[in-house]
Parts: structure tokens; C-alpha cells; sequence
């Protein structure tokens, strides 16, 4: 008799173990990124006008030829063009054979945007329209897209969003908030306060070089913003009245991408660490909340976008490019 349809996700333990020397939280988090120097990828640099008179930066790190797979990748809060583990996960996609592009989010490159609004964790926008560009383009390419803690909340929103209707093949993310309030909360206690005064200190640059170019729109408060010791008094003066949200809990309320991961339809894979130091272990979604076609791997170890696992010869290797990369190429020949 054959078996009926799921009707919801899974959730399994990865194949994942961490290299001996990094097994506690932060290490998996810092040590990936120090201990490796910025993988060479040659990118090209596109500026895309969008219909609304604002741009974002495309990195290309190779132009698809017809009929050839399609990986778009999106980077997390205050990542870009120079994040490691994009670099590193196009490096692997590149040598597989795949074309390939960065997504710079609005706002996130060296250059402020035209625009008041800004890239932030419910912004879909610009991946949706530079999703339906690729598929009018290369209507018969395999085209998945992958996204790293913010981008991965903007991804998976994007594909619960749009269903059946996403442009995209296969959709893959990464160290993802499911629930923004308590990663906020997380990162104002004990050594996680780190990581978010180091998020703050950037964010806080860029919102100081937005303002000096434009007139803020009415509720930005930019004296608040500079002064902000968390991320609630931040999105509060800045995020949300800069994006048309009324408050930072209403911010998080309806970007955050849990409530969407139950109308994905595509093939999805999403890879989440239980020590995740910028987030709470209880914002992991339940198999129920999950709709069908998503596989949640869990580990207990990784960090946030770490995972330096044990390789051969009990030598460090980075799992998680490594895991992204054959997943994505399993969809594009299933």
C-alpha cells in the first residue's frame, strides 16, 4: 500500500560534527570567519535600477548561459559582496557548474541607497523581482536561491509568500530567526551582547551615512538610533518608521518568516544550530508548522553560520558550504 501524502515537514538531526577545538558556540561562530581569509571570487559588479527610482548592487560570480542552473545568493544583517561564507558556498556552486549571482540588499552596500526605505528582515521585494527577471531570462534554467540568517528569514518569507507561484526551483537558508523578538532579546544578554553591540556599531555607521544624504522621513529618530543599546530601541527609531511599521514588535511581528514556512512549496532545506548564540533554542519551528516540502536539519553544535565541522585527519572543514552546496545540487538533478 502506498504510503499517504506527508502533510508536513520533517525535522532531522544533520550528519554534522564539529571540529574538536571549536566545539563551544562562539568558537563555531568567530573561528570560521577568522581563521580563513576572503575566498577569492571574481565578481561582477552590476548596478540594477529598480522600477521605483532605487538600485541594488548585483555580484555575479558567473553570467548563466542558457539552460544552465541559477543559484541567487543573499547575505545577512550588515553582510555583503565580502561575506565569507557566500564567497565560499559560490566558490563550491561555481566549480559544480552553476551561474550564479549575489544579491547586495538595498542599502547594504558602501554606498547608501536613493531611497529612504532599507533592507531589512521582511524585505522581499527586490528578491522577488530579481527572481522573476531570472526566469523570464532563462526560462529553462534549474534557479534556486540561498539566504544566511537575515537572508535566509528574507528568503523563506519570499517562498511562503508566493507558494507555488515562487520563481524559484529550490530555496536553501541558513541560521535563520524564525521569531525575531526573542533573537532580539538574545542578543542584550551575557557574552551575546557582544555580537550585537558589533551589529549595532555597523548598523548605526550606515544609518549615519543614510542620514546624511536625504531628508529622514517623519518618525525617524536619529539621535535615538545612535544612542540605541539594543536592538529594540534601534529598529524602534529606526527600522521600523524608516520601512512603514509602527513599532520594532511590529516589525518583528510580521516579517519574521515562521508564519510563512508553512506555504512553501518548493524543495527547501534549512540547516539551524541549537546553539545558535543569536537566538533561543524555543524559536525552532515543530514538524506541524513546517509545510511538506521542507527538511529542517538540526545540529547540536555549529554556532550562528559556523558549523566548522571535523574533516579528514580530524582537520577543520567547513560543513555547512559544503552541505548547502550538494543539497542544492541534488535538487537541480532530481
Amino acid at each position: 500500500m502506498q504510503a499517504p501524502p506527508a502533510v508536513h515537514g520533517s525535522i532531522v538531526t544533520a550528519d554534522f560534527q564539529a571540529w574538536p577545538l571549536a566545539s563551544g558556540p562562539h568558537a563555531q561562530t568567530i573561528l570560521p570567519h577568522l581563521l580563513r581569509p576572503l575566498p577569492r571570487l571574481e565578481l561582477e559588479i552590476e548596478r540594477w535600477e529598480l522600477a521605483d527610482g532605487d538600485f541594488v548592487d548585483l555580484g555575479w560570480f558567473c553570467r548563466p548561459q542558457p539552460g544552465q542552473a541559477i543559484a541567487v545568493l543573499v547575505h545577512g544583517l550588515t553582510g555583503g559582496f565580502n561575506s565569507k561564507y557566500l564567497r565560499g558556498t559560490a566558490k563550491r556552486l561555481k566549480a559544480l557548474g552553476w551561474a550564479g549571482v549575489v544579491l547586495q540588499l538595498r542599502g547594504a552596500g558602501e554606498e547608501p541607497n536613493r531611497l529612504p526605505r532599507n533592507y531589512h528582515q521582511g524585505d522581499t521585494e527586490d528578491l522577488q523581482a530579481l527572481l522573476a527577471r531570472l526566469r523570464a531570462d532563462f526560462p529553462a534554467s534549474f534557479l534556486a536561491v540561498v539566504g544566511w540568517s537575515l537572508g535566509g528569514n528574507v528568503v523563506l518569507k519570499a517562498a511562503g509568500e508566493q507558494g507555488a507561484g515562487f520563481a524559484a526551483d529550490a530555496v536553501a537558508a541558513a541560521s535563520v530567526p524564525f521569531v525575531l523578538a526573542p533573537c532580539a532579546e538574545r542578543l542584550n544578554e551575557g557574552v551575546s551582547r557582544l555580537y550585537g553591540r558589533n551589529l549595532l556599531r555597523d548598523l548605526k555607521t550606515a544609518a549615519q551615512a543614510k542620514a546624511a544624504r536625504m531628508v529622514l522621513p517623519p518618525g525617524v529618530n536619529l539621535e535615538a538610533t545612535l544612542a540605541a543599546e539594543d536592538f529594540f530601541a534601534y529598529d524602534d527609531a529606526w527600522t521600523a518608521p524608516l520601512n512603514g511599521f509602527s513599532s520594532a514588535r511590529d516589525y518583528y511581528q510580521r516579517c519574521q518568516c515562521g508564519a510563512f514556512l508553512a506555504h512553501i512549496a518548493k524543495p527547501c532545506l534549512i540547516v539551524h544550530s541549537q546553539d545558535d548564540p543569536f537566538m533561543r533554542t524555543e524559536i525552532v519551528p515543530a514538524a506541524a508548522e513546517l509545510a511538506p516540502s521542507v527538511r529542517l536539519e538540526l545540529t547540536q553544535r555549529g554556532g550562528h553560520v559556523g558549523f566548522l565541522g571535523r574533516g579528514p585527519w580530524g582537520l577543520p572543514q567547513l560543513w555547512l558550504e559544503a552541505r548547502l552546496s550538494q543539497w542544492l545540487d541534488e535538487q537541480r538533478g532530481a
